[in-house]
């Protein structure tokens, strides 16, 4: 299997969720604005999207995928299809018990996570009755998840990649054509949440019986497979999303700054996410199973080399991205949510929101290229104990930034943790090693920044003045907008090309 084609694949269909993705925050934005009604969807929405994270996409995947993967190596399709039936099993009793108690506890919940919405009732009670129709979504997306690291181990890329789509998709048809039909009209953002879960899952069903990996559940805790995922389960949760923690820590503290906040800082956040999940998880998902084949077959050479390869590969495309993100904030913002209700002060508050999210890029998608290298050896402490020295840093610098930079200032604490978090990680890899890096680091490093300086200035001064985006229309925007990232990436690319880069010298073939 070609790696470079693969990993193309997974980020092709990961375009087009984020293409839809960006429809949709679109459509919110210019629907309902950034105000009480959107801050409590936000709210609403980030817990149950916080648990798919940390347990569905999160802990669940890191821990079932390797030993599926030793078990489709070792014992045999037989039994790893039992694995996987018995899995499912202790996966719906828990998720069952987890999303009823969600449900009944929704008042609790919203005044932890938010405390400051309890100071406006309004905003306090309608955050809790979108929380109760958001909150089945963690049961039907970490099935999603279960069906997703099955393909993952099978190599079927595209359709778990494609998944996400779906759930834009029902965001989209919702705010068009339902929102009339709810009282008040925000609610349906959250049924379009229910609704995308259903969907997501249902897409799955068949490409697994295709492969014959339906899973069939059968009740059976006591296994020794399923008693070792649930045992590297529990501590992975803090250790692969102690971002999410962050994020959901710091939409506490955003609850007591002006209104607003919270919905500025999702906004940047989406915009973050189309980066991070077009590389940094699309290598995760590609890396993890050839990682844990390398670790089952004893093959320490291969796997070291696999890990340089997606290192390589990601300061290749995550450095231009976050120069392009901090230079072209305005063009970003404007052109996609300066619309209706979403107006230039709301512009403004998001910039300053992304550009310091941006000094963490780097940061964030290395953190999902590493992480793999410790859970595809089913060593879950030491990235636990480096998620609590990074969560713990994250909370000194949002004490630290929240007052002289506000909303911006929990934007950089992130940032600043998840460049953090990856250095502890490599140090893991290399004290441990498990990774040695191949020779060429330092040329390598600084030709992609002599590439991407040479970009970022050229877009600077391409871009123009603020003014300009503020008050053109929004097709002038969108086609200025696709002039500057396709100028961005020429001459990107032709810098390296200069420089000497080849698409070959990427290319990874795995048996």
């Amino acid at each position: 299997m070609n790696l470079l084609r693969a990993v193309a694949t997974v980020s092709g269909m990961t375009f087009v969720s984020r293409i839809t993705g960006f429809v949709r925050d679109v459509l919110i934005a210019r629907l309902f604005g950034a105000g009480l009604e959107t801050d409590a969807f936000f709210v609403a929405f980030r817990i149950p999207n916080l648990l798919r994270r940390m347990f569905g996409e999160g802990a669940f995947s890191q821990a079932f995928v390797p030993i599926l993967a030793e078990y489709k190596a070792r014992n045999g399709p037989a039994e790893t299809k039992l694995l996987a039936d018995r899995v499912a099993a202790t996966l719906l009793v828990a998720l069952v018990a987890v999303t009823a108690l969600g449900v009944a506890a929704a008042p609790l919940i919203v005044y932890l996570s938010a405390p400051g919405f309890s100071a406006t009732p309004e905003k306090f009670e309608l955050t809790v009755a979108m929380l109760r129709i958001t909150f089945p979504y963690i049961l039907f997306i970490s099935f999603v998840a279960l069906a997703a690291g099955v393909l993952n181990t099978w190599r079927q890329f595209a359709v778990p990649a494609f998944t996400p789509t779906l759930l834009n998709l029902a965001f989209i048809v919702g705010a068009l054509f339902l929102a009339p039909y709810f009282d008040p009209p925000v609610l349906v953002l959250a049924w379009a949440v229910f609704a995308g879960g259903v969907l997501q899952l249902a897409f799955q069903v068949p490409y697994l019986a295709r492969i014959g990996m339906l899973p069939r559940p059968r009740f059976a805790p006591r296994d020794p497979g399923v008693r070792r995922v649930l045992t590297l389960m529990a501590p992975a949760m803090l250790g692969v999303s102690v971002a999410q923690i962050s994020l959901l820590l710091n939409t506490i503290f955003a609850s007591f700054l002006q209104t607003g906040s919270v919905s500025w800082l999702y906004y940047a956040d989406r915009l973050m996410e189309f980066p991070t999940g077009l590389l940094g998880a699309a290598l995760g998902t590609i890396l993890l199973p050839s990682l844990s084949k390398h670790h089952a077959a004893d093959a320490p050479a291969a796997y070291s080399a696999l890990l340089d390869w997606g290192l390589r590969l990601t300061f290749l495309l995550a450095v231009p991205a976050a120069a392009a993100l901090a230079v072209l904030a305005i063009p970003l913002v404007a052109t996609l949510f300066l619309h209706g209700r979403f107006d230039a002060t709301d512009l403004e508050m998001t910039r300053q929101a992304l550009v310091a999210y941006s000094v963490g890029l780097l940061g964030l998608i290395v953190v999902k290229v590493l992480a793999p290298g410790f859970y595809a050896r089913q060593n879950i402490k030491t990235p636990v104990k480096i998620a609590l020295v990074t969560l713990a840093a994250t909370q000194l610098m949002n004490a630290a930034f929240i007052i002289p930079l506000q909303h911006a200032g929990l934007a950089l604490s992130i940032g600043l943790a998840a460049c953090l978090n990856a250095w502890l990680l490599y140090r893991g890899l290399r004290v441990r090693a498990i990774y040695t890096p191949r020779p060429g680091w330092g040329r390598f490093f600084a030709k992609v920044a002599v590439a991407a300086a040479v970009m970022a200035a050229v877009l600077w001064v391409a871009m123009g003045p603020a003014a300009w985006w503020i008050d053109a229309t929004w097709r002038l925007r969108a086609a200025a907008l696709a002039a500057l990232v396709g100028l961005g990436a020429l001459l990107y690319f032709a810098v390296l090309w200069a420089l000497g880069f080849r698409v070959s010298d990427f290319v990874r073939e795995e048996g």
